[in-house]
């Protein structure tokens, strides 16, 4: 996948938008199978971390930003600003992880 830039906050002042694509998102929802709700379950019990759901959880959350990488740069865009992250629960035990920013053609400001 060619390179993009990717911002939480809005266009630093060192760049100038040369276009705007507008918002793009990626999306992936997730459940865990019985044997990783069974360790889950285990793990639980003893208290602290949940492993078997954090890594699922970081996966998805690549997943929903290389998707969302993806439908940008299918547009041209070499950048997405104000890029969010939201995770909810869409049904009992799915969750739904989606990254969505605004899509943009950036380059640097003369100096």
């Amino acid at each position: 996948m060619a390179e993009i830039i990717l911002m939480t906050t809005p266009l630093p002042q060192e760049y100038r938008i040369v276009k705007n694509f507008g918002i793009v998102t990626g999306v992936t929802c997730r459940t865990r199978g019985v044997g990783g709700k069974f360790i889950a379950g285990f793990e639980s019990m003893i208290g602290g971390e949940v492993t078997a759901f954090t890594s699922e959880m970081e996966k998805a959350r690549f997943q929903a930003i290389d998707r969302m990488k993806e439908k940008a740069l299918a547009l041209g865009a070499n950048a997405v600003a104000g890029v969010d992250i939201e995770t909810s629960e869409v049904y009992q035990g799915i969750v739904l992880i989606s990254a969505t920013g605004t899509a943009l053609q950036i380059a640097e400001r003369a100096k």
